[in-house]
């Protein structure tokens, strides 16, 4: 069966099933991609890309999808979606208050992931589990809860003095992860460090959550591709993990780096 798709990119959306559930929407079809792996797919750029805010075109991407413009000056590249703890959102200020209210000054967690190593992170509570899905962790436990960004910034802070928040890419594509790893134990041991004032935001439910991903089997050695560099991405599909493609091969394309590319997208 021959398969034609055409639009812009956006991230897959995941649903945390056994395996994880992938669709990707391109222009106005909704794709399960878990029913592509196996197949031989092919990827090709349409020379155009246009801005995930304002839609419209730019000669080149800054940042995950945005025109200069909109990289500037658009609060979803505000200096606080990377940094939470400088979040002035519930002071009603920001480079839109109206969004930063929206977006947040609402419920947040502190989590610890296991993607590669130990990582702790934040996200909106609404975001849960698809944040982790997204960074490609098999296991992840909720570490704090507080009402605001800025709070959830600052417990970050805290624990990025003990584990990285950073994720090592290719190590999780290879599925290189110490199973062993207790996280109730990194979560209870993390509590004992934390600083007295933030402790009445930690939670005290140990829920683990494992996710599993639609692999046939991961590579020994990773090789990224960008649709600026390779505009035509032709092979067969073996897996996805987090925002990535994996083809056989070990070549592998990030989504989300790629967000506001036209792409046409065949499979057979």
């Amino acid at each position: 069966m021959n398969i034609h798709f055409s639009g812009n990119i956006k991230k897959m959306r995941a649903q945390l099933q056994e395996p994880v559930l992938y669709h990707w929407e391109l222009g106005t079809q909704l794709i399960e991609m878990n029913t592509l792996i196996g197949k031989r797919i092919k990827i090709q750029f349409e020379n155009q890309i246009n801005c995930t805010v304002c839609g419209n075109i730019t000669p080149k991407a800054y940042g995950q999808g945005f025109c200069y413009t909109c990289f500037t000056e658009s609060p979803e590249n505000s200096e606080c979606i990377v940094k939470p703890e400088l979040c002035e959102g519930h002071l009603g200020k920001g480079r839109d208050a109206q969004w930063e209210y929206e977006h947040h000054v609402k419920e947040h967690y502190v989590y610890l992931a296991l993607s590669s190593g130990v990582k702790v992170g934040v996200t909106r509570g609404t975001q849960v589990p698809t944040r982790w899905i997204d960074q490609g962790a098999n296991a992840a436990i909720v570490f704090a809860k507080t009402p605001y960004r800025k709070l959830a910034g600052l417990i970050e802070v805290e624990l990025k003095k003990y584990v990285t928040d950073k994720t090592n890419w290719q190590a999780m594509l290879k599925n290189h992860v110490n199973e062993d790893t207790d996280l109730i134990a990194e979560k209870l041991q993390l509590s004992e460090l934390l600083p007295s004032y933030l402790k009445s935001y930690l939670v005290p439910s140990n829920e683990i959550t494992y996710i599993h991903y639609p692999v046939i089997s991961y590579p020994e050695k990773v090789n990224s591709l960008s649709l600026d560099k390779t505009p035509v991405i032709d092979g067969t599909l073996i897996g996805i993990k987090a925002q990535y493609l994996i083809f056989e091969g070990g070549q592998v394309f990030n989504i989300r780096n790629s967000t506001g590319y036209k792409i046409s997208l065949e499979a057979n």
